[in-house]
């Protein structure tokens, strides 16, 4: 997921978020998570200046209210960030990356994710430090002084000192200056090494043969299959020098893979400046011959470092753009990938675990290897990892260590694993180990996370995956939580559409577009997917379970019947359930529930498969762990994974290779489009339109992107994308390509206003071709949604109703602190709109459980946004939850909240006082004010009842502060010890009468 937009939110006027990573600040033993955004600003000087906004963050950062400025740190010429290794720590493939961050005022530890998005992120900040361009004038930061926790001073801003952190070591003498090579000298080295002259990808002298990491494997040898003699002829000796290139290279892939440290031997100064790492590793595909060889004692007992096996389809898949000719080469290799590969079984162990916010209490043997051979990979998932509301607000938990340390214990004995990847979201976590001997040939890991929860984003359910290429065979694993209770069958359909539509992954190339789930190979799909068995009342189920009649039970399971009207994991295939159902059992026996909900007991956890060559070998429950109220679930497979016969994949390397030489590559590409205009009709407010056209290719390769237009930060209108935005394209290939409009609170209040309409031209750009023009145009229905609280107080009519200069003229309206007679008539004390949806709540949903925790379903919300809309309040029919979403949606649509921007910091300073803060919103303007009252009174009335709905105040002032009481667009956010200042100030007009 793309976190800049968070950041972007948190930004002035002039500074953009080029991209974030989200890592952890190591302090000793603490860590602690952070979110780095790298952000440009152009002075009205000319250039650019760059620096690093860190930031303190709940969950994962969808808006700019998730994330809270903590440190901003210039990149000035003193700056440095290099890779290091922390006391104790060891490398292995898929471990953090350790970098160190050094001004002069300051030094900082960060572990940021194995993976391509900290690959781009660290290459984006090398190119952003000023020695990268020596013609750049030196940076003022003036545009920084905003940030300043003090006053400031008279003097212009310098560099130093913006965030002079106590406790924070000095920092090593400045290296930023003149250490880059221009981005000419940066093609002319490039040029000259795809032309066979360079050996060195780091070194001053780029035509010197030094030797490199690894080159005992090859260099003093000739290649596989390659003769060395007199007589081999030019094709040999090509063959042989691109060889001995590639050995250079793989050393320097290893050591990034592996995450290591020792590079500095070959950079210019031996500090290890992570500079732009397109200018490496980007071989040639027909020089990408020979495995390096490795001895096992290089190979340690936690897998320090591997070698990448570069003649297979993950490694090239992961060479950056480098050129259309080596294009060409990896895509005819991955058309002919049959003919160098072959199938080699390797065991699975694939587990899931809802935990119930419970601490590890038993040995997890049982569970995970006893009565099994060793497995080769390990795929280890948990729900419910922490039931708190510090997880589920804030992130943090100690849980994921607890639970980390219990599987590392009771992973098979007879094998050395190494963690490969662990990635979580509140109580959702997946871990993937493999023995020590395969993480040689595991590359590509990354790691993403989708929340379903409330508003589509709180992570109380959702999914992880991890997806990972092993030998040639992609591998996608997807560890999900669904929504409970069983009548919610529709909201885990939804669940899972959104868990699979939504999870992308970056992949390193970043010319191509974002992975999906279904884009692999083999997909492993484990969790606590909730669907229960239905049409049958508790005492028959629990006979039928006695009797063992597990066929006749699994006929009234809700996964089967879904997965049956191909509602669900289309593709997917489940084995027989031999077991009896996993939940709900009391905690610490095998007695069913005896609570007085008392659940009907159902298969709640599963693992699902899809892709060729794969063998179940068993799926069971593990009755002997009774820590929680399920039972843990496993399944073994042996999955037939494609490895590469290194002589084939030579001889199909060479046939590519000598066809290409009798291609003429200097013509002009040219394409044909389906469709150049594009009309969205009728757009409404968090509703996607799709319009898609295809580009088929003439009969020259070629490569294709959206490109911006002159002074414009994207390719297209922030309402508008193109999926893919990029790519390339084969000869008499086609490719569809989607127009993906989709108009949410960041966009609505323009539209609303007539500030933007649905106008943009794309450009369509060919590499060595010509541009072709698209253009989009369509119709936005106003809708209440992104629409100010004032506006929506004068607006007597539904807003649909209204003509569109009617609505415009109000929309633009200034807010006025009183009604000061000027307007014709009395505005309505509330938005009508508001009140529809919170007498709907108050009649129907005061005792709901769950109320503002579970999310409801799209299509009721688009039910709903149409009735408000309109103003046909007669057929409003939702759940109760898709009612309560909606109105938080609402809230948070609102383009200047409930309490206004004016007087945030006024509610901070009296957070705890309720007379002082009842002074504050006496001050609020006259419709904000009413409804900031008419909320408190609703939110009151639901805590009355909260022995039913089972609500507090630190849930609500939780859900609602965020949403009442935001931050000043473009000021600093706030430390998350100052965000709960804000839920005090809301959690005390809950327990006292506004």
């Amino acid at each position: 997921m793309d976190q800049s937009v968070a950041i972007q939110e948190t930004l002035a006027e002039g500074e953009y978020c080029i991209i974030a990573v989200q890592g952890a600040l190591c302090e000793g033993e603490s860590r602690q998570s952070r979110l780095l955004g790298l952000v440009r600003y152009r002075p009205e000087h000319g250039g650019q200046e760059h620096a690093l906004f860190l930031y303190t963050h709940r969950r994962m950062a969808i808006t700019g209210d998730d994330v809270s400025l903590d440190q901003i740190v210039p990149i000035s010429r003193d700056f440095a960030l290099e890779e290091v290794s922390l006391d104790g720590e060891v490398y292995f493939l898929g471990s953090d990356v350790t970098v160190q961050l050094d001004t002069a005022e300051l030094s900082l530890v960060f572990q940021l994710p194995f993976g391509s998005q900290t690959r781009t992120f660290l290459q984006e900040v090398a190119r952003a430090c000023p020695g990268f361009n020596p013609t750049a004038l030196d940076p003022k930061f003036l545009w920084l002084s905003r940030y300043r926790r003090q006053e400031p001073e008279p003097d212009p801003p310098t560099p130093r000192g913006w965030n002079s952190a106590p406790g924070t070591r000095p920092g090593r003498a400045g290296i930023g200056g003149g250490r880059y090579r221009s981005r000419k000298a940066r093609r002319g080295l490039e040029e000259a090494r795809l032309q066979g002259r360079a050996r060195s990808l780091w070194g001053r002298d780029y035509g010197a043969d030094r030797p490199s990491i690894g080159e005992g494997g090859t260099r003093g040898r000739a290649p596989l299959g390659v003769e060395g003699g007199r007589g081999s002829g030019r094709r040999d000796e090509e063959l042989e020098e691109a060889g001995r290139e590639m050995s250079a290279a793989a050393g320097s892939r290893e050591r990034e893979s592996a995450g290591g440290s020792s590079f500095d031997e070959s950079r210019p100064d031996g500090r290890g400046l992570l500079v732009d790492q397109s200018s490496r590793g980007q071989d040639k595909p027909e020089n990408l011959l020979l495995r390096q060889n490795k001895s096992k004692s290089e190979i340690t007992d936690m897998v320090r470092s591997s070698t990448i096996t570069v003649s297979d389809k993950a490694h090239i898949l992961s060479v950056q753009k480098f050129g259309l000719r080596d294009t060409i080469v990896k895509s005819h290799l991955m058309q002919k990938e049959e003919d160098y590969t072959y199938i080699q079984n390797f065991r699975f162990f694939v587990g899931t675990y809802n935990v119930n916010g419970q601490s590890p209490k038993e040995c997890l043997r049982p569970w995970l290897s006893h009565g099994i051979q060793a497995p080769d990979v390990y795929c280890v998932g948990f729900q419910e990892l922490d039931l708190s509301k510090e997880a589920f607000f804030f992130h943090d938990t100690p849980k994921e260590e607890e639970w980390l340390k219990a599987v590392s214990e009771g992973l098979h004995p007879d094998a050395k694993y190494a963690k490969v990847k662990l990635i979580r979201l509140v109580g959702i976590m997946l871990l993937l180990f493999v023995k020590q001997e395969h993480a040689a040939y595991i590359s590509e890991v990354e790691a993403e996370t989708v929340g379903t929860g409330i508003m589509g984003r709180m992570g109380n359910k959702g999914g992880v995956a991890i997806r990972f290429q092993f030998h040639n065979t992609s591998i996608c694993v997807v560890n999900s939580h669904l929504a409970a209770h069983t009548e919610e069958y529709e909201r885990r359909n939804q669940d899972y559409r959104d868990i699979c539509s939504r999870m992308q992954f970056h992949q390193v190339d970043p010319s191509l577009p974002p992975l999906t789930i279904s884009k692999h190979d083999v997909i492993l799909w484990l969790g606590d997917l909730n669907y229960r068995i239905e049409e049958l009342d508790v005492e028959k189920v629990k006979k039928l379970i006695e009797e063992k009649a597990f066929q006749t039970l699994y006929a009234n399971d809700q996964l089967r019947a879904q997965v049956a009207a191909n509602a669900v994991f289309k593709g997917f295939s489940e084995g027989e359930l031999t077991f009896q159902p996993t939940y709900k059992y009391d905690t610490g026996s095998d007695d069913w529930d005896t609570s007085d909900k008392c659940r009907a007991p159902a298969w709640c956890d599963r693992v699902l498969w899809k892709g060729k060559n794969i063998t179940q070998l068993s799926y069971q429950s593990h009755m002997a762990l009774k820590t929680s109220d399920h039972k843990p679930v496993s399944s073994v497979f042996d999955i037939g994974v494609r490895v590469v016969n290194e002589e084939l994949y030579r001889k199909t390397l060479e046939e590519i290779v000598r066809s290409l030489d009798k291609m003429e590559n200097d013509s002009i590409p040219s394409v044909s489009l389906s469709k150049r205009e594009f009309c969205f009709q009728d757009v409404k407010y968090m509703q996607l339109q799709v319009e898609s056209f295809t580009i088929r290719n003439g009969q020259v390769p070629c490569q294709f992107e959206f490109i911006n237009k002159p002074e414009e930060e994207s390719y297209c209108k922030q309402w508008l994308s193109a999926n893919p935005s990029r790519g390339f394209l084969l000869p008499d290939s086609a490719i569809e390509i989607e127009l993906e409009l989709f108009v949410n609170k960041t966009t609505a209040t323009k539209l609303n206003s007539g500030e933007d309409n649905i106008e943009d031209i794309l450009v369509l750009h060919l590499d060595r071709g010509k541009d072709y023009f698209l253009s989009v145009s369509g119709n936005y229905l106003p809708s209440c949604f992104g629409s100010p609280i004032h506006t929506l107080c004068y607006m007597k009519e539904p807003i649909l109703d209204l003509p569109l200069e009617s609505i415009r003229e109000l929309t633009l309206m200034q807010l006025q602190a009183e009604d000061d007679g000027s307007q014709l008539e009395r505005p309505m004390d509330i938005p009508k709109e508001l009140w529809m949806m919170v007498d709907y709540l108050y009649r129907n949903a005061i005792q709901q459980e769950d109320l503002f925790q579970q999310p409801g379903l799209r299509l009721e919300f688009e039910h709903i946004r149409d009735c408000l809309d309109t103003g046909m309040i007669d057929t409003l029919s939702a759940s109760n939850h898709s009612i309560a979403e909606a109105l938080l949606l609402f809230l948070e649509s609102l383009p200047e909240p409930v309490i206004c921007y004016s007087v945030y910091h006024n509610c901070l300073e009296c957070s705890g006082n309720l007379t002082a803060s009842k002074q504050v919103i006496a001050t609020l303007p006259a419709c904000h004010r009413n409804v900031f009252i008419y909320l408190m009174a609703f939110l009151q009335e639901l805590l009355k009842n909260s022995a039913k709905n089972h609500l507090d105040g630190n849930i609500l002032a939780s859900i609602f502060g965020s949403l009442l009481l935001r931050n000043p667009a473009g000021h600093q956010k706030l430390e998350v010890a100052e965000k709960k200042k804000a839920q005090e100030f809301i959690h005390q007009f809950l327990c006292n009468s506004p």
